[in-house]
């Protein structure tokens, strides 16, 4: 039998499976469609302070082996999932991750703190990728002096694992890690989503109407796993992969260039089932090549001796 089991910080996960923030809702839209006992947990849609009605439409286009989104965090507020939605997630056995979006630090540590007053939440993602309304709209993501103290301030107010959701959208993502997990964070998530762009030639106008947007699914998966093996060199804490998991051998690639444990995102809006297919798809992998515990093969792959091509580029 299998060892499934991964540690992020403090939080045990059964499975290194999980489905990403945004593609799942938040968990009770699937109930019928998937057996979501089966996945190692949910990542919440993005909650804020107040509801969020997010960017207008269009808001959502397909790409060659991908999609844009540009959503606006379209959600329904932190008070209203307390009361409508966190009773079912109290149910399950997976694990449930709050992921959290704000405009201000201020904003972050209310959210988590309101959580914090409940029942039923296992760990917290930090999204990032948010627009700091206090500096000019700037993403906190791609400032890394901002991405630590946000780390700082909710360090201190929790005890569960903290995470934070790492934008590929900056120069040495690496340095970012490094930041989050000095100020104390359990563990990072990358990527999150590529800024792009696409245009309707009839009409000669962008696809988006916020004209970009964030690029995911398969294109952007080797990005990913480079993203993830350059942050796996350079930090210890726990990292959970994601980007373009479409099956259990793409899930299998990031558990080996360093991830602990994968997010499935896309692929949830093609099948619902897709993280339980990946799930049992890894476990087989494992059994095939008698590997008794998937932490076995975190990791596993590293640069030749004296490789110096990924520092020459990074």
């Amino acid at each position: 039998m299998v060892k499934t089991e991964t540690l992020i910080g403090p939080l045990t996960l059964k499975n290194p499976v999980l489905v990403a923030s945004g593609t799942f809702g938040y968990g009770d839209e699937c109930r019928d469609l998937v057996d979501v006992n089966e996945l190692g947990g949910i990542v919440t849609k993005s909650l804020s302070l107040k509801p969020r009605d997010g960017n207008p439409p269009p808001r959502i286009a397909e790409t060659p082996a991908g999609m844009l989104n540009s959503i606006g965090l379209a959600n329904i507020g932190v008070e209203q999932f307390i009361r409508e939605k966190l009773p079912f997630l109290k149910g399950l056995s997976c694990a449930v991750i709050a992921n959290i979006a704000a405009s201000s630090i201020d904003e972050y540590c209310s959210v988590l703190s309101r959580l914090e007053d409940t029942e039923g939440i296992d760990a917290y993602e930090i999204n990032v990728s948010c627009p700091n309304v206090k500096e000019g709209g700037l993403s906190f993501g791609t400032d890394c002096r901002m991405t630590a103290e946000i780390t700082r301030r909710l360090r201190v107010l929790t005890k569960k694992a903290v995470i934070l959701k790492l934008t590929p959208n900056v120069t040495r993502i690496a340095d970012f890690a490094r930041a989050v997990a000095d100020e104390g964070a359990d563990a990072v998530s990358l990527i999150n989503t590529i800024v792009g762009m696409a245009v309707d030639v009839r009409t000669r106008k962008p696809k988006l109407s916020t004209v970009t947007g964030g690029l995911s699914g398969p294109a952007i998966r080797p990005i990913a796993l480079a993203k993830v093996y350059e942050v796996a060199l350079a930090v210890k804490i726990p990292i959970i992969g994601i980007g373009g998991i479409m099956t259990a051998e793409d899930a299998i690639e990031f558990l080996l260039v360093g991830a602990s444990a994968v997010q499935v995102g896309t692929a949830n809006f093609i099948d619902p089932s897709a993280g339980v297919k990946i799930t049992r798809g890894i476990a087989d992998y494992c059994e095939q090549h008698r590997v008794s515990s998937v932490t076995e093969i975190v990791g596993s792959v590293r640069a030749p001796e004296g490789n110096t091509v990924l520092a020459s580029w990074l």
